[in-house]
């Protein structure tokens, strides 16, 4: 599908309290038109800082401007038409139809459900097209399995025609060659995406940058051959690991040990 312009994404001085704890220290992040990967152990404060950019938590510090502008200062609609999120484990409209529920996608825009724009209806099967779920559009979501939803909430994504695309874990529930396809997807839309994952090999082959979070800071930024380095991974994630170039992409390889 066609992609609009890139918009800018930008994380400043973010924190976030939770239950009297600091979550999120200080997080600054920049991006424009690539993908971005936020990477970190388990309670690092990944899902907490996507859920500042999807106006799901509000920081207590810092500012969060996507295309220019507060997310937390914009009318709610507005900021869904710029940015839109596939978070963990979404209800995904089960009474729903797959073509239904692509099509709340369009909300943001001011049309109803089954409105009948031919402009809706054009985002709606191009996004589907984009996800594969066009062979179940018929098909009520709460038949599908855990990754077909999850290519289903990816379709109603696309089908708002983001300019900010986040997307938490979004490789849950997906076989291998799901993965590789919803990421190749991904990266070929070129618009900002900020996305978490726990595979590092995933985000090595399929990010620009990486973005390395420890206790909710940044501990490291850059591609991922500056962040990956077997130091920094012993350091966070305490592996010893090693980088190879995988022979059939090209591209960095991590293989691990127990430390």
């Amino acid at each position: 599908m066609t992609a609009p312009a890139p918009a800018a994404l930008h994380i400043d001085g973010v924190s976030v309290n939770l239950a009297g704890a600091r979550i999120i220290d200080q997080v600054t992040l920049r991006a424009s038109g690539n993908v971005v990967g936020l990477v970190g152990p388990n309670g690092s404060g990944k899902s907490t800082l996507l859920r500042t950019v999807y106006r799901m938590l509000q920081p207590a510090d810092g500012q969060v401007r996507a295309a220019g502008d507060d997310v937390w200062a914009m009318p709610a609609r507005d900021a869904a038409r710029v940015t839109a999120a596939v978070v963990q484990d979404s209800p995904a409209d089960l009474e729903l139809t797959v073509a239904d529920c692509v099509a709340t996608g369009r909300l943001p825009h001011n049309r109803l459900l089954g409105g009948g724009h031919a402009e809706d209806r054009d985002a709606v099967d191009k996004a589907m097209a984009a996800a594969g779920v066009t062979g179940f559009a018929d098909r009520d979501v709460s038949t599908l399995s855990g990754g077909e939803r999850q290519r289903v909430q990816l379709a109603r994504a696309l089908a708002q025609e983001p300019q900010i695309l986040v997307l938490d874990e979004p490789t849950n529930h997906l076989d291998i060659r799901h993965q590789l396809q919803l990421l190749g997807l991904v990266r070929n839309l070129q618009i900002t995406t900020l996305v978490t994952l726990h595979d590092l090999n995933l985000a090595a082959a399929y990010c620009d940058e990486i973005v390395m979070l420890e206790r909710g800071r940044v501990v490291a930024a850059g591609t991922p051959s500056e962040v990956f380095t077997p130091p920094l991974l012993h350091q966070v994630f305490g592996v010893r690991a090693d980088t190879l170039t995988n022979p059939l992409t090209g591209r960095l390889q991590l293989v691990y040990a127990d430390k």
